[in-house]
């Protein structure tokens, strides 16, 4: 499990533009962008009842809450059932758990696109090799 170093309190609310050196989690409200300091590894957690309204860029972004944004996360991004976004999210890699809303588009960066045709072709053979192979025994 990852430890924060910043968190902001449910009480707590934030207006402008953070820049994140370590890590962060957010229960409360920030008004504004979130992003590494310099070339920093950041990661970025938003609890429960944590509300962004901005722009989340990050390594690692951890979303239990609410974005209001878009969340840009170069490793890894995870939703839990509770986590509601609205906006896209891009990163190498997803986890999201069944409940979790995203009204905006997925971009898995750094992925190599397959050829939908040669998918296609290898499930088709599979499937007519077993169809005849079922008949052989009839």
């Amino acid at each position: 499990m990852e430890s924060f170093d910043t968190l902001v309190g449910k009480s707590s609310q934030i207006h402008g533009r953070m820049t994140v050196h370590d890590s962060i989690r957010i229960d409360g409200k920030i008004f504004g962008n979130l992003e590494p300091a310099d070339d920093h590894t950041c990661s970025i957690a938003v609890g429960p009842t944590g509300v962004v309204t901005g722009n989340i860029h990050c390594h690692r972004a951890y979303i239990a809450g609410t974005v209001l944004g878009n969340i840009f996360a170069k490793e890894l991004i995870v939703l839990s059932d509770s986590a509601v976004v609205r906006g896209d999210i891009s990163s190498d890699s997803f986890n999201i758990a069944s409940g979790a809303v995203v009204d905006g588009t997925m971009l898995q960066a750094n992925r190599k696109v397959r050829d939908p045709q040669h998918s296609r072709v290898g499930q088709t053979n599979l499937f007519i090799e077993s169809n005849s192979q079922d008949r052989s025994t009839q």
